[in-house]
């Protein structure tokens, strides 16, 4: 099983496009794929139209159980409207976590202990994280192989990676290995001057970190939300799904030299 968290520190940069993109083209490739969102705002959760005010369980209430079993997991697990896509799903009450349940012995190794239960009933899982330092993107960060970080190539975004950066130096000190991590420039405009230059700035700064390509701005991204569709599934030609899939075959190559390293 594959742990992949997006993250950053800032919002609207495409941390919930880039989850639901990548699973839709995981998943049509037959890969069994988890999704958890540990989002409060839980926009990954409505992507994919359920709705996080009216749902019985979700992973605030699997937070609660202190050992967690895989028919703990399974319980709070919702499936989707796509074969091969599963949800673990959010709502509010994860807000509340690091108030109520943040000084817990272990609780940053909580959705580890959650994946270990279900390693193998996924090829794949994809966690959407808040862009806030808490509780829930700690456990989303020490629980995955790697660590997708979607970069919207504007100035201000730079700002969101350098603190993304940062946080992986301090959890760094507490980890035996180092992370793993991937930048990925988004919603690229090449007619502006600003995604231009910000590309530039992300090449210069982490030429080894960052993705030799772009997510282009795409309409069909939006289209795609409003019907609760994974974009592969809903416009399978657009330029936008081409460059996502070309970064699929990008980490899933990563991916595949970690695993031949002796």
């Amino acid at each position: 099983m594959i742990v992949w968290t997006v993250a950053n520190q800032k919002g609207g940069v495409g941390k919930t496009t880039t989850v639901i993109s990548l699973a839709g083209l995981l998943a049509e490739r037959g890969h069994r794929v988890l999704l958890i969102d540990t989002d409060p705002h839980a926009s990954l959760t409505s992507y994919l139209d359920y709705d996080s005010d009216v749902l019985e369980g979700s992973l605030y209430e699997l937070f609660q159980v202190s050992a967690p079993t895989k028919e703990d997991v399974n319980q709070y697990t919702l499936t989707t409207k796509f074969e091969g896509l599963s949800l673990i799903p959010a709502n509010m009450a994860l807000a509340t976590l690091d108030r109520v349940l943040g000084n817990r012995e272990g609780m940053g190794l909580f959705l580890k202990r959650v994946l270990d239960a279900v390693r193998d009933e996924y090829d794949y899982v994809l966690l959407d994280c808040p862009p806030v330092l808490g509780v829930m993107m700690v456990n989303a960060l020490a629980a995955c192989d790697r660590i997708l970080v979607p970069v919207q190539t504007e100035f201000l975004a730079l700002k969101g990676l350098e603190r993304m950066i940062r946080t992986f130096d301090i959890m760094q000190r507490s980890r035996p290995t180092p992370f793993k991590y991937c930048v990925i420039p988004t919603m690229y405009d090449k007619r502006t001057k600003a995604s231009l230059s910000t590309l530039q700035a992300i090449k210069d700064r982490y030429p080894r970190e960052a993705w030799n390509s772009v997510i282009p701005i795409d309409t069909k991204f939006r289209d795609a939300s409003l019907k609760h569709i994974p974009p592969s599934a809903f416009a399978r030609s657009c330029r936008g799904v081409f460059a996502y899939e070309t970064l699929l075959n990008h980490l899933q190559q990563l991916e595949h030299k970690e695993q031949l390293k002796p």
